[in-house]
């Protein structure tokens, strides 16, 4: 499988708002790619009704109140093994984003 890469690295002090900084660590990966962040606990489902960056912004700036309400509402979703299983060996593609030390994800239609 070729190398996929996504860009880590810190948040620099520019003139662009957080979701723009956030998105510069976005992209499109396998679920291959997202396999180790899924062992490690920190792998997370966004639904497409949120954006990524706008969940990112959120956990940058720890608005714990928004953060448990998304929990809650099953709008964010740690990644557990039901959804591991059914996308182990297949070719599905992920929009992500690093926002270390999580990484959230979501299916490609």
């Amino acid at each position: 499988m070729a190398s996929e890469k996504m860009r880590y690295g810190m948040l620099g002090e520019d003139e662009s708002s957080t979701e723009e900084k956030l998105s510069k660590y976005s992209g499109e990966v396998s679920w291959e790619y997202l396999k180790e962040h899924y062992e490690k606990g920190c792998l997370f489902f966004v639904d497409p009704e949120l954006k990524l960056e706008v969940v990112g912004a959120e956990i940058v700036a720890d608005n714990k109140t928004q953060i448990e309400g998304w929990l809650k509402s099953a709008e964010l979703v740690k990644i557990e093994v039901l959804h591991a299983s059914q996308w182990e060996g297949t070719e599905q593609q992920f929009e992500a984003l690093v926002v270390s030390p999580f990484v959230l994800c979501r299916p490609i239609s």
